[in-house]
């Protein structure tokens, strides 16, 4: 049998901690059932989200 391949592969630093701390969530999705993958990208999804609306609140 093969050995298996990461789902996600390495990711390089942004430079910003809370994306980073956002993307690095995507390495759960190697230790969950594919039904739980979508509640693993939502929260991706919202972490980004929320840092965006940080940023743009800091540039108004």
């Amino acid at each position: 049998m093969a050995e298996p391949v990461a789902f996600v592969p390495a990711l390089d630093p942004t430079g910003h901690p809370a994306v980073d701390e956002a993307l690095g969530r995507l390495e759960a999705l190697d230790g969950v059932e594919t039904e739980a993958h979508a509640a693993v990208y939502e929260d991706v999804h919202q972490r980004l989200s929320d840092t965006l609306t940080a940023l743009d609140r800091e540039q108004r």
